[in-house]
């Protein structure tokens, strides 16, 4: 019975889950902004190479 109040007493726990999840949404817009980057990196290459051809 000790451990299981200690276990609800404890605020270790959503405090990880809460790191989690913001951990999470920087690397979803992380991703989101390379996705992009590389987007627009092909089209200005693409952009060159036309210009040169």
């Amino acid at each position: 019975m000790r451990r299981w109040r200690r276990f609800v007493a404890d605020d270790q726990g959503p405090t990880t889950v809460e790191y989690a999840v913001i951990l999470a949404l920087i690397v979803a817009a992380l991703l989101g902004a390379v996705q992009n980057l590389t987007t627009a990196t092909r089209d200005s290459f693409d952009s060159s190479a036309d210009a040169l051809f």
